[in-house]
């Protein structure tokens, strides 16, 4: 309830506490708009600084990282055709693959180089964007509340990184060997253009990324009392055969390869039940006794 006066209170102009002060000082509208505008000044600030570190280093992103996961020497494909070797699943030892990269645009690889850039900077730059989202909000709530909310920037920085690592070092992977070696006939020859591969890979980690953050997202709604444990349990099924379907999608048809993508996503929704059972507020016993009532 209390961020929810929180949010309320910065659309309909009402009033708050001032950041780091306790002594019941209030904020007006505009001295919301001024924090925000600060805020947000210190995001672009920090994401332009990471997008040019990463501008500088653009070789090294594409040749050692973005480019990587095309060639069949690529490290996921060798971890997984020795795991093959060893438990029996020879599929496991996907097929050779060297995607052939080119560009159809005069300014494509300037302009690819940039885009890169730029997500490369949001990613490296996500622990410090997300500390200044909390210090606005960290505004409205008790002292207390508030060194959770520190623990808050941590866990997110840390799901967002597992997440982009995973994608990475496994959905990426897949998915490549998946689009890349599927034809519709041997006549057909796959040459991907440069904006499509990196569109493709870029995508990828980044929703996966975002998809980590599935527990922090059921925390906030789960808070707000949007989200209920019962509202999670009830479609457990339908998250699961949704997971399902993703990992029958990009990994080799064979029951193993799903597991592997399969459990770290349902993983996920079940540690979201557990926070939604954990921060939800408890029903309120004057409105049950009026339902044993009735």
């Amino acid at each position: 309830m209390r961020l929810k006066f929180f949010l309320l209170a910065a659309l309909l102009k009402k009033k708050t506490r001032k950041p780091d002060d306790d002594s019941g000082k209030e904020m007006s509208f505009w001295d919301h708009l001024t924090e925000l505008r600060k805020r947000l000044f210190r995001m672009i600030i920090v994401w332009v600084v990471m997008t040019t570190v990463a501008f500088i280093y653009s070789r090294f992103i594409f040749d050692k990282i973005l480019l990587a996961p095309k060639e069949s020497t690529f490290i996921t494909y060798r971890w997984l055709c020795k795991l093959g070797q060893l438990i029996h699943v020879d599929t496991l030892c996907l097929p050779p693959m060297s995607l052939s990269i080119i560009n159809l645009n005069l300014s494509g690889q300037f302009m690819t180089d940039m885009t890169v850039s730029m997500f490369a900077g949001l990613i490296l730059g996500f622990p410090l964007i997300i500390y200044q989202l909390w210090q606005f909000i960290m505004p409205a709530l008790y002292v207390k509340e508030r060194r959770y909310a520190r623990r808050a920037v941590f866990v997110m920085s840390f799901l967002f990184i597992i997440g982009v690592l995973f994608s990475y070092y496994f959905m990426v992977p897949w998915t490549l060997n998946f689009l890349g070696t599927y034809q519709v006939s041997s006549m057909v020859v796959n040459q991907i253009s440069l904006s499509s591969y990196i569109s493709t890979v870029t995508s990828t980690i980044l929703g996966v990324g975002v998809v980590f953050e599935l527990p922090v997202v059921v925390y906030v709604l789960a808070k707000l009392g949007i989200v209920t444990p019962e509202l999670l349990k009830n479609n457990r099924k339908y998250a699961l055969v949704i997971i399902l379907i993703v990992a029958a999608i990009i990994t080799p048809p064979d029951v193993f390869s799903q597991t592997i993508v399969t459990i770290p996503l349902y993983a996920l929704y079940e540690i979201s039940v557990l926070v939604a059972k954990r921060v939800s507020p408890a029903p309120d016993p004057e409105i049950e006794d009026d339902d044993d009532e009735e």
